[in-house]
């Protein structure tokens, strides 16, 4: 077994689906799973079980000796093994070794039988040398696989390396086996110390290119190589027909054949294209020759069987310390960290050698009648997703996958068997199902246990300490959590999350779509990966606390940052995580970048976090009153630079104004609709209407005489009405309009800040040198709010629809206002008025034009729901002749512009019965 290395990558753990996976099936002692990318000539390939051959001269067959001497010279070689057919040697025939396939429970029953037969002092096991002073820990109760030794550099901890074991991994089992009995157990592969300094320039393979490039050095699957000369296209089909599935036989008969096969591919292809393999072997044999001065020849060695021909090899002590001699070291520190299966498995991105972790956990944990109970686990798992299996179809399933299993000449039903039989009769020839089974049983989600004695950075321990007083357990499997932000401990479960979140610790990540940071429920995905205990460790050089930990972060973020986005953005991770004390310091840094940066563009992406802040922020008990002040500055600042900013726009770049346009609107809107009494971001305290200036009434307009709030033009004459016209002349402030589309009285008044920000849409609005989407979009978010009625909307889009304006910038105002994104088809359904002008000036286009207008419009009009485009088409094709009226003079029921007062009582009789309530005279319901 060997680690998965680490390369030193800024200090980041790359995203598990996309590292790279370096450990085959076929080759167990390759990486179990590369943090920050290891190199692909540290992964030896460590192939299935081998060698049941002894180290000693003037044994049985199959055994051989070593005599060291301590020094170099030929007293101190290790004789070639006899590689004879008699099995497991007499004890007297020297040292015990068992070459395994990492992670395969045929592997592990031989080695239980065969230390059962042997029983020896000590056992060896491939694994870091400095982990042997945590191998006590295996045996502590509260210790449950799977687990993984976890090597991280003190300097570096982001240089991380994982030796996984599950409970049918052979090294588990020799370790629990050597524990439970009172021998020793020492690890033997290179330091960990070593493996870590493999990023390093000097420890790199010299000429590894050029012998892959090679023949000579080609990179080999040993049990590939195997199945291939046993005539099988399928290396895992052939490795469980001769070991896995023959469980009725001796479970250490495989070991001295599939030495002697080892052997035979040593001599053919030397190192398998991975030269530092000689290093890691030559560190095994010294270890091997030390256990042996102490406890003699009453030795035991589980390790790849890719290396025993290794270490029988005639070699001495000199040579061996040779090659390890000059190797680059890194100061390395080790613990126990749970595993999960998912990692085990090949497919996850932290490949460990198997493809169906859970089905060979089963084989292990269940070697009589493995099918029947396999199926019986099935049945179980679709019953509970409410899947109809019964009795007879776990019977014939059984029954289906022992036939498979003699028509292919098997052994015994394998999971290919299984699998059919599965799909075929329980999941009815459904792969819906089946890919439920591979996910839940195949694969699975169980996640290992370590005990709390185990070394740990004082950060771990704190959120150890954290997640059992918040009753949060790390989970293998992910599930939702929904947290009522009044309660004081969600309260402290969404700070902490938020606080990992900022440390690069995504523990938890919030649920899209099912609620945002703005109101009083959150809701978050959990799923806890292996890997994440390496980025706290990270995490631990900031402080020994998550609180400590995230606020020494986000400052530093703070400091470091440039754009305003950035700091806006931490400022608003700042108040979701409850860090007031970093605060101050990302407050200071804003202020100061946001006094420095002209781009409006820059301001309009900052501002929507500060006022999610500030909307949202008194929810957590968090001081807001700083934010305010600079969200006050920063809406200032945008309306005045906006109208500029968006002239002479190209249609990208339009494109982007108008999401931005968007998020301000809602950012404002969150502003000026904040609790009464709060600081308001226009410096005015206003309760109910209170401190009104004098001359500004609640049903003023933007415009209205005497308004001080009036922000006029504020870019001066250069307006499409006419230079210094006032504002209500551009047909936008009729006082006697309606308040909203359709319906009768006055729009909405803006008040403080929406008085400006009005101000600033009818800018867009009326501008030529602004792009059509967005003077159609300001024109909708006017509508939207109630601050322009139905008549004046129509006289909007009838200029914006008229014959002078280029088909293309009309084609441009449609989509900014009936956009599909926006909900502009349910706007054209409701007032056919708008339907009208639309159709109207579609059918005017010159045919000319026409094709070039087409994609824009079928862009907007593709955005609508089914049911939205089939009701806007039987409404055009209903209407005046020709469709080509200015607005409809009659109306289709239920789309009328009024409410009509006979249909709305029609249904009072069936609401008074539902709701169990005595009817008014005239309308009671009938007996």
């Amino acid at each position: 077994m060997t680690a998965a290395t680490t390369t030193p990558d800024a200090g980041r753990v790359p995203d598990p689906s996309r590292a790279p996976d370096t450990h085959r099936a076929s080759h167990p002692g390759r990486p179990s799973g590369a943090v920050r990318g290891a190199p692909a000539s540290a992964a030896p390939p460590d192939a299935g079980p081998a060698s049941g051959a002894r180290l000693g001269s003037g044994g049985p067959a199959g055994a051989a000796s070593a005599t060291d001497s301590g020094s170099g010279g030929p007293a101190d070689a290790a004789p070639a093994a006899d590689s004879g057919s008699g099995g497991l040697a007499a004890r007297s025939g020297g040292p015990l070794l068992l070459g395994v396939r990492h992670h395969g429970p045929g592997s592990a029953r031989g080695v239980r039988a065969a230390l059962e037969a042997v029983r020896p002092d000590v056992v060896l096991v491939e694994g870091p040398a400095e982990a042997d002073a945590l191998v006590a820990l295996a045996a502590d109760p509260d210790m449950r696989p799977p687990v993984a030794l976890l090597a991280h550099a003190v300097d570096d901890p982001g240089r991380a390396a994982f030796w996984p074991m599950a409970a049918f991994s052979p090294e588990w089992v020799a370790i629990r086996w050597a524990l439970d009995h009172g021998a020793a157990v020492r690890f033997v592969d290179l330091p960990a110390a070593h493996t870590l300094a493999a990023a390093d320039p000097t420890w790199r393979d010299e000429g590894d290119d050029e012998e892959a490039a090679s023949g000579s050095g080609l990179r080999i699957d040993p049990v590939a190589e195997l199945a291939r000369a046993a005539g099988y296209e399928d290396a895992e089909r052939w490795w469980e027909d001769v070991v896995e599935l023959r469980a009725d036989g001796d479970p250490t008969a495989p070991f001295t054949a599939l030495a002697e096969a080892m052997g035979a591919l040593r001599e053919t292809y030397g190192h398998g294209g991975h030269p530092r393999d000689l290093v890691r072997e030559a560190h095994m044999r010294l270890k091997l020759r030390a256990a042996r001065k102490e406890f003699g020849d009453s030795v035991a060695v589980v390790c790849g069987a890719w290396h025993v021909p290794a270490l029988t090899r005639r070699t001495t002590v000199a040579a061996d310390k040779a090659l390890l001699k000059g190797l680059p070291r890194a100061k390395a520190e080790l613990t126990w960290v749970p595993w999960t299966h998912r990692r085990l498995a090949r497919r996850s991105g932290y490949g460990a050698g198997i493809d169906a972790p859970g089905w060979y956990a089963h084989l292990f944990a269940a070697p009589d009648r493995p099918v029947e109970r396999w199926m019986t686990k099935v049945a179980g798992l679709l019953r509970a997703e409410d899947h109809p299996v019964s009795s007879a179809h776990v019977i014939e399933a059984v029954r289906l996958a022992e036939t498979l299993a003699a028509l292919r000449g098997r052994p015994r039903p394998g999971l290919d068997e299984t699998t059919d039989a599965v799909r075929a009769v329980l999941c009815e020839g459904s792969d819906v199902p089946l890919d439920l089974v591979r996910d839940r049983l195949v694969v699975g989600d169980v996640l290992g246990e370590v005990p709390a004695a185990a070394p740990a950075v004082p950060l771990q321990r704190d959120l150890a300490r954290r997640q059992r007083t918040l009753r949060l357990k790390p989970e293998a499997q992910e599930r939702e959590l929904g947290l009522d932000l009044r309660k004081d401990t969600d309260g402290e479960r969404s700070r902490l999350l938020h606080r990992l979140r900022l440390l690069g610790v995504p523990w938890g990540e919030p649920a899209a779509g099912r609620s945002g940071t703005g109101t009083f429920r959150e809701t978050w995905r959990l799923r806890w990966e292996p890997e994440l205990h390496v980025r706290v460790a990270e995490a631990g050089v900031w402080g020994t606390t998550v609180e400590a930990a995230a606020t020494a972060r986000a400052e530093s973020r703070a400091l470091a940052a440039t754009a305003l986005g950035d700091i806006t953005a931490l400022a608003e991770q700042c108040l979701l995580a409850g860090l007031t004390d970093a605060l101050p310091v990302v407050m200071r840094a804003l202020a100061d970048r946001a006094a420095l940066d002209t781009d409006v563009a820059h301001l309009a992406q900052a501002l929507p976090a500060l006022a999610r802040a500030l909307r949202y922020g008194d929810v957590r008990g968090t001081g807001t009153a700083a934010l305010g002040e600079v969200a006050a500055g920063l809406a200032e600042r945008i309306c005045v630079g906006l109208p500029p900013a968006c002239a002479a726009l190209d249609t990208d770049a339009a494109a982007q104004m108008r999401d931005r346009l968007d998020a301000v609107h809602t950012a404002i809107g969150l502003l000026a609709d904040r609790p009464e009494g709060e600081h308001r971001p226009d410096g005015e305290h206003r309760p109910d209407g209170a401190d009104r200036p004098e001359g500004e009434h609640r049903s003023g307009r933007p415009g209205d005489p005497g308004d001080p709030h009036d922000p006029g033009d504020p870019h001066g004459p250069d307006r499409s009405d006419g230079p210094g016209r006032p504002e209500s002349a551009n047909g936008l402030d009729d006082p006697d309009g309606p308040d909203r589309l359709g319906a009768p009285g006055r729009p909405r008044s803006p008040d403080g800040l929406l008085h400006r920000w009005v101000g600033v849409l009818r800018v867009l609005v009326g501008r030529e040198r602004i792009s059509g989407v967005l003077r159609g979009r300001a024109a909708r978010l006017l509508v939207d709010e109630g601050w322009v009625g139905g008549d004046e909307a129509g006289l909007l889009m009838s200029r914006a629809l008229s014959p002078g304006v280029p088909p293309g910038d009309a084609a441009g105002w449609i989509d900014g206002f009936v956009g599909g994104a926006s909900g502009g088809g349910l706007l054209l359904v409701h007032d056919e008025r708008l339907l009208g002008l639309v159709d109207a000036w579609l059918t005017s286009v010159p045919a000319g034009t026409f094709a070039d207008v087409l994609p824009l419009l079928r862009r907007t009009f593709s955005g609508y729901e089914q049911g939205v485009r089939r009701t806007l088409g039987e409404l055009v094709a209903r209407g005046p002749a020709h469709g080509r009226a200015a607005a409809y003079d009659t109306f289709p029921p239920g789309f009328a512009p009024a409410p009509d007062p006979a249909r709305a009582d029609a249904v009072l009789p069936l609401l008074h019965l539902i709701l169990g309530t005595p009817g008014t005279p005239g309308t009671e319901a009938p007996a």
